[in-house]
């Protein structure tokens, strides 16, 4: 599959794989912002993609964010095939002071999976068909 990417910056990477069998494609950081009120940090990463059609992209960071006192706000971003905007990430920080920019420019911080997508149609019905689980809920299946 081909996807097309734009530099938006001088500095920025190409997506890539570490390894040929990788899911995600690393993602580089260019520079980035710190709002102080709210304790986000921006990342910016100087990159444009077009996702095909049919498609859709899932930014993660990377598992080495364990390390770090950020975590990606919504947990997930998904690029849709009509975004063709640059690839951001905004970071939550525990506290203010863990401003001291765990990533760097250059960095590898963020992970794109492109995965299909299903045509989906959805249909109301008055009953769903019985399961074992039912509407048993947030930790139902109990701690062991």
């Amino acid at each position: 599959m081909e996807v097309k990417f734009k530099k938006l910056h001088a500095k920025a990477h190409k997506p890539e794989q570490a390894y040929d069998t990788d899911a995600g494609f690393d993602i580089r950081l260019v520079d980035s912002h710190v709002n102080y009120q709210d304790k986000k940090v921006t990342y910016n990463t100087g990159l444009a993609i077009e996702i095909p059609k049919g498609y859709a992209g899932l930014l993660f960071p990377r598992s080495s964010i364990h390390k770090t006192t950020t975590r990606l706000s919504n947990s997930v971003g998904v690029i849709d095939h009509g975004y063709t905007g640059e690839i951001k990430a905004v970071m939550d920080l525990r506290t203010i002071q863990d401003v001291g920019m765990p990533y760097l420019p250059g960095d590898r911080f963020l992970q794109l999976i492109i995965i299909k997508l299903n045509e989906v149609e959805f249909v109301e019905v008055d009953e769903l068909s019985p399961t074992a689980r039912g509407d048993k809920g947030f930790g139902s299946t109990g701690r062991k």
